[in-house]
């Protein structure tokens, strides 16, 4: 770090250059770098934001001894090996989800940061987002009582997305719905079963070897009598997008809209009465935050407000500048930030682990003991 502050080089320049401008504004933070497989989109985003080092090839990334952390977005196949060989040039990484696809790739980034003692975070938006942040202060304050049930789904129309997300497996990106089920309670996932419905086309079934239109699984958390609820798709389901997160108490419990950008539901119990329902708004959390990255939660801020990530993604509740603070001040005070590696192993693997229950006609598959 130079004059306190933690130097960070980003790799991948689509929905990554929205954390760029994050960076420049925190206090202890600035951009040395950033890194594209395509020079002129590099040059781009580089005079866009007065960056001088550009680089095409992420070993020069890696070389550059001015760089302390690696924030990688590149596409979902490049995130295990890019993270594994990070660590090994003694570099911090921010990776966005899922950490990998395979239960070994975890595995091995779980040990890496291990042996190198560096900090690696899982770039999870939901946990970051005001309406997890507003469930989250509600449980610790006691107002939802004791939790009884946690569900989440994320149906998402991937068709005009990227190809490679034709060979993707619904459940393999599923930490979205998976991470605020166990991170509500700071929990752990157990076991998971699994069931497959309905079948995709063709072409998308023989790219991801799955036939499956939707994965649905039940969650074990580990140490609790609690189970988890979430369902996930990707192609050939009539649904808007949604990534939901409901919350089932004894006092009080939350439920996500149906639709997009309608009111978010909480119902309050009122013995001997029903339940008394009411539509609510929810707050933004900008200040938890600098103030110089307050701005950052607003939709206004979004730099390519066109991006499907955001068009389908509604603006990932305000979370960009959350995560951003979060891992770059725990960068700067040698603590683990949250989701670390090991965190974020479980929440990628119960997502692998459930596939691998589907297939198997809805098996109970543990999560491995790594996680």
């Amino acid at each position: 770090m130079s004059d306190g502050k933690v130097r960070m080089a980003m790799v991948g320049l689509g929905f990554g250059s929205e954390f760029i401008a994050i960076y420049q504004a925190h206090p202890q933070a600035e951009v040395v770098a950033i890194c594209r497989r395509n020079e002129d989109e590099l040059n781009k985003a580089g005079d866009q934001f007065g960056i001088e080092k550009r680089y095409t090839d992420f070993d020069q990334v890696l070389a550059d001894p001015d760089v302390d952390c690696v924030h990688i977005n590149s596409p979902i196949a490049d995130h295990a090996w890019m993270s594994l060989k990070a660590l090994d040039a003694g570099k911090h990484v921010m990776c966005t989800v899922p950490m990998a696809t395979t239960i070994q790739e975890c595995q091995q980034i779980v040990a890496k940061v291990k042996q190198t003692g560096l900090r690696y975070m899982m770039a999870e938006t939901v946990v970051y987002s005001r309406e997890f942040l507003f469930i989250k202060e509600m449980y610790e304050k006691g107002e939802l009582g004791e939790i009884q049930h946690l569900a989440a789904s994320h149906p998402q129309d991937m068709d005009g997305w990227p190809s490679y997300w034709e060979s993707m497996i619904p459940m393999h990106y599923a930490t979205h719905v998976v991470s605020p089920c166990l991170g509500l309670t700071n929990a752990l996932a157990e076991s998971v079963s699994c069931f497959g419905s309905g079948k995709v086309r063709d072409e998308i079934a023989k790219k991801s070897g799955s036939p499956f239109a939707v994965e649905s699984c039940h969650i074990k958390l580990k140490d609790s009598d609690i189970t988890a609820h979430i369902w996930r798709f990707l192609f050939d389901v009539a649904r808007q997008y949604r990534e939901s997160f409901d919350v089932y108490g004894t006092k009080k419990s939350f439920e996500w809209t149906l639709i997009e950008n309608e009111p978010h539901v909480l119902h309050t119990a009122k013995k001997p009465e029903h339940e008394i329902p009411e539509k609510i708004e929810i707050p933004d959390f900008a200040d938890r935050l600098p103030e110089p990255i307050q701005r950052f939660t607003l939709p206004a801020e979004i730099h390519d407000d066109q991006h499907l990530s955001f068009v389908q993604g509604g603006g990932h509740g305000g979370s960009h500048p959350h995560m951003v603070h979060e891992f770059v001040t725990a960068v700067a005070e040698g603590r683990d930030p949250w989701p670390n590696a090991a965190t974020a192993a479980n929440w990628t693997c119960t997502g692998i682990c459930a596939h691998q229950s589907a297939m198997k006609g809805g098996e109970i598959v543990r999560l491995p003991d790594f996680s």
